[in-house]
């Protein structure tokens, strides 16, 4: 049967869509920042450190975009969707069903890993501290507010720019996946060092709920910046891309 035969999802396969996701991701890119990076078992040759962080960033995307791209479009993330919709690639009227979704699938993901922390007795109290994104002492570097802000903001601005140039009728079919993840990895490979790298509010909230008071006292922020960056992304690609109106899905 040919794609275009295929019945159209309905919005609870949607959103059941962006809950698995969701989940894929965090899962995904936060089981291995607390059990891969700095392992120290041995002589320490599990230690995927920033870079297996990050690929398990983009992997994770890569791997829930093509499996659900079709059925939701793909989000995984609220600054995505609202960017979308700001720039005319989404219906606004999803906007906050996608958005609760996407928290689902975090904190579902964030909960499981604490639990199997927990079941061998290695969780404590600072177990999702590091994971967690932000500024100061959540920095893994020390960088400041104003600096954290800028990187998230700035690189969910990027990633949302590529997100509507590979999604755009003029691109090649098939291949958005592929750019989107491997985005995401050299997004994150600058941003780790200075904010812990989210780009998205649903993965920081699914951190800072089990990351301590600081944590939760700048969660703020990742929800903040990465909006902004993605409404000033979309803002501008209305004089670059194609015209509003078309539903972004990131897998064609």
């Amino acid at each position: 049967m040919s794609d275009s035969a295929a019945p159209t999802p309905g919005l609870g396969e949607k959103l059941t869509a962006e809950i698995i996701g969701t989940f894929i991701l965090v899962f995904g890119v936060i089981g291995t920042a607390l059990y891969s990076a700095g392992f120290a078992g041995g002589d320490g040759g599990f230690n995927v450190g920033f870079l297996g962080v990050a690929l398990a960033l983009g992997l994770s995307v890569v791997i829930g975009a093509y499996a659900f791209g079709p059925i939701s479009g793909g989000h995984f993330n609220p600054a995505v969707t609202i960017g979308l919709a700001v720039a005319g690639r989404f219906a606004w009227r999803d906007t906050i069903s996608y958005i609760l979704a996407q928290l689902v699938g975090g904190v579902l993901a964030s909960t499981l890993l604490l639990v199997i922390l927990a079941a061998s007795d290695k969780l404590t109290a600072t177990s999702f501290t590091g994971a967690s994104t932000g500024y100061d002492v959540l920095s893994p570097d020390g960088f400041g507010l104003v600096s954290v802000f800028i990187v998230e903001a700035l690189t969910t601005a990027v990633f949302l720019f590529v997100i509507l140039g590979v999604t755009s009728v003029r691109a090649a079919a098939g291949f958005a996946p592929l750019a989107i993840g491997f985005t995401l990895t050299v997004l994150a490979l600058i941003a780790i060092p200075v904010s812990n790298a989210s780009f998205n509010p649903a993965r920081s909230i699914a951190t800072a709920i089990y990351g301590g008071p600081d944590a939760i006292g700048q969660v703020w922020l990742s929800i903040v910046a990465p909006i902004v960056g993605a409404i000033i992304a979309a803002a501008i690609s209305r004089f670059v891309f194609d015209r509003p109106g078309r539903i972004t899905k990131i897998a064609h």
